[in-house]
C-alpha cells in the first residue's frame, strides 16, 4: 500500500498552519515518519535536527511498553512538507489524512524520537499511538517549528542554538543567539579559524570548548562591545569572525603551555570561565589598543603571563580573595571576578605603554627643536 489513510481531527489553531491529530500503529508510523539526526558535512553544512539517541531512556520506554497495562498518551509530533493531503473535511474538523509513502517516509519527527525508537523495538505487539501532525510549507518552516516547540522543553539548549542559524522569523532573544551560533559554527569548521574542530557541538562531540561559552563572548560583544557596530558593516560577519579567531589565536600563542593538550578540567584557560572572561579582555584590547590581528592581541596579552593560574597555583584577586586555580567555576559570579581581575591588569598595561610612548617622544621633540 503506497497511500496510508487515517481519520483525523483538524484543530483551528493558526491561519498559516495545518495541525492535525490521529491515531496510528507503530508499524504505520515507521512508514511515514523519519528521525533525522543532526549532523554536518566536511564543509560544516548542517543537516537534520534531532539529538543523538539516549539508549538507557529508550530501553526504559521499551520495557514499559511491553507490559500489558502500558499506555502512551503523549503524541509523536511529525512535520510534513509534501506528500500529504487532507480530504473529506467537515465543518466539525473531522477529515481524512492521506500520506504517500511510495518514495519513502515523507514526515520528520519533531518531538518523540525516543518513544518512536522504543516502539520499533517492541516485538510482541503493534502499539497504537497518537500522532500530532504539522503541515509546513517548506523545510525552513519545519525547522522553525522544531525550535519553537522544543525551546520550552527539556532538550539540550546547545542543540537548539546550533539549529537557530537555519531558521528565520525568530523572537529577538533567539535572533541574537542565532548570529552567535552561526559564528561559533564557522569558528568550528572554517579552515582559517584558530578554533577549528575545538568547539563542542552536538555535531562535534570531540570538541573541548563549549559552544555556549564562545556564543556568550559573541553576544556580549554584539550587545555592548566592538562587534556592535562592526556586525552592521557590509562585511561585518567576516570582520567579526576574524576578530574572534585572531584573538584566540593570540591566546593560544601567549599561553601555549596552558592551552595545548589540555581539557577544561586541567586548564581554566579553555574552561567556560576562562573563555568568557578572556572575551572581555578581547574587548579592551580591541577598543583601547585597536587590536585586530593575533600579533596585536599577543602584545596586549603579554602582561597576563605571570599573573595567571590557569593550570596550577592560585589566583590572587585582591582584598584577601585568594583561590586555588581549580576553584574558579563556570558561574556568573566567578566569571565576573576573573574578568575584572584580567581587565584590571590589561588596562594598567595599556596605560603604561601609552605613557611610555609619550616619554619616548619627548627627546625626539627636543632634538627637532
Amino acid at each position: 500500500m503506497t497511500i496510508l489513510k487515517f481519520p483525523a481531527i483538524r484543530a483551528r489553531q493558526s491561519e498559516t498552519h495545518t495541525v492535525l491529530s490521529f491515531a496510528a500503529l507503530a508499524s504505520e508510523l515507521q512508514k511515514f515518519a523519519l528521525i533525522e539526526r543532526v549532523a554536518r558535512d566536511a564543509e560544516g553544512a548542517l543537516s537534520g535536527f534531532q539529538r543523538p539517541q539516549i539508549a538507557g531512556h529508550i530501553r526504559e520506554i521499551r520495557d514499559y511498553l511491553e507490559k500489558p497495562e502500558a499506555i502512551l498518551p503523549n503524541p509523536i509530533v511529525v512535520a510534513f512538507t509534501d506528500r500529504v493531503q487532507i480530504v473529506d473535511q467537515g465543518p466539525d474538523g473531522r477529515c481524512t489524512v492521506e500520506i504517500d509513502v511510495l518514495k519513502g517516509a515523507p514526515g520528520l519527527v519533531v518531538d518523540g524520537q525516543q518513544r518512536l525508537t522504543a516502539l520499533g523495538q517492541v516485538e510482541e505487539k503493534d502499539f497504537q499511538v497518537f500522532v500530532s501532525a504539522i503541515i509546513c510549507r517548506d523545510d525552513e518552516e519545519l525547522r522553525r517549528q522544531f525550535v519553537l516547540i522544543n525551546n520550552t522543553r527539556p532538550l539540550p539548549k546547545s542543540l537548539i542554538y546550533e539549529l537557530l542559524p537555519t531558521v528565520t522569523g525568530l523572537p529577538r532573544r533567539l535572533g541574537d543567539r542565532s548570529i552567535a551560533a552561526d559564528m561559533a559554527a564557522r569558528l568550528n569548521y572554517d579552515e582559517t579559524s584558530s578554533l577549528k574542530g575545538m568547539v563542542y557541538q552536538h555535531t562535534n562531540p570531540t570538541g573541548i570548548i563549549r559552544d555556549t561559552a564562545i556564543q556568550r563572548v559573541i553576544i556580549n560583544s554584539m550587545g555592548d562591545g566592538v562587534m556592535r557596530e562592526m556586525i552592521r558593516e557590509p562585511d561585518g560577519a567576516d570582520l567579526s569572525f576574524r576578530l574572534v579567531s585572531e584573538f584566540y589565536r593570540a591566546v593560544q600563542f601567549v599561553f601555549r603551555k596552558e592551552w595545548e593538550n589540555h581539557t577544561p578540567k586541567t586548564s581554566r584557560l579553555i574552561h567556560g570561565a576562562g573563555i568568557m572572561a578572556l572575551g572581555y579582555v578581547m574587548e579592551i584590547l580591541a577598543l583601547l589598543d585597536g587590536a585586530r590581528t593575533w600579533e596585536d592581541f599577543s602584545k596586549g596579552l603579554a602582561c597576563l603571563v605571570d599573573n595567571t593560574a590557569w593550570t596550577s597555583g592560585e589566583w590572587n584577586f585582591g582584598e584577601g580573595d585568594k583561590r586555588h586555580w581549580k576553584s574558579v567555576q563556570n558561574v556568573n559570579r566567578d566569571i565576573v571576578t576573573l574578568a575584572q581581575y584580567l581587565i584590571g591588569i590589561v588596562r594598567s598595561d595599556v596605560k603604561r605603554r601609552r605613557s611610555q610612548v609619550v616619554v619616548d617622544a619627548v627627546p625626539k621633540l627636543a632634538e627637532q627643536r
